[in-house]
């Protein structure tokens, strides 16, 4: 058992480094315009397929970057003009501003940005992953279980809104003139 731990270590502390870089890179990796379709799913069943557009660009204040995200549905167009904003670089720790004094922290491991958080009684998980030339974006969302055994608490996850988005121009966007 020992010796397993031990191996456990080893195997993350040679991982550090990489993880170390990729979290010094990731969000400008991320720079440019993203496009796909994302699909919604609620209880295992496609119920919409809606064309999306990410826009990250460097925001005005270092270490800032805007987060634009256009839903271009037929029924419910929307578009979510965010800050994603890096708070402790070393930690991988960031935050979310979606404005009115609403913010989300985020926490990156290797290439896969993660939140959970709540609202009015609804938990939702949001992940973005860079894996190549893609860009995957998950949001799930469910309730707290009834059933409550041993201390564990359970949460259904009956809706699920996943892209996977291509990039469609990278490098350089403009900086947005929307200052915090």
């Amino acid at each position: 058992m020992k010796e397993r731990l031990l191996i456990a270590a080893l195997c993350i502390a040679a991982l550090c480094p990489a993880v170390a870089t990729a979290q010094t890179h990731s969000a400008e990796r991320c720079l440019g315009v993203w496009e796909g379709k994302m699909l919604i799913y609620r209880e295992s069943k496609v119920i919409e397929t809606v064309p999306i557009k990410l826009t990250v660009a460097r925001a005005k204040t270092a270490g800032d970057f805007t987060w634009k995200t256009e839903y271009f549905s037929p029924t419910r167009p929307m578009t979510q003009d965010y800050v994603l904003r890096v708070k402790d670089l070393e930690k991988g720790v960031y935050v979310t501003d979606e404005g009115g004094g609403v913010e989300l922290a985020d926490y990156l491991h290797g290439d896969k940005l993660y939140n959970v958080f709540e609202v009015q009684g609804v938990m939702l998980t949001a992940t973005y992953e860079l894996r190549g030339e893609e860009l995957i974006f998950e949001v799930t969302s469910g309730k707290k279980l009834p059933d409550e055994k041993a201390g564990v608490v359970n949460y259904s996850v009956v809706n699920l809104q996943r892209a996977v988005l291509k990039r469609a121009s990278a490098g350089k966007v403009e900086t947005s003139p929307k200052s915090l």
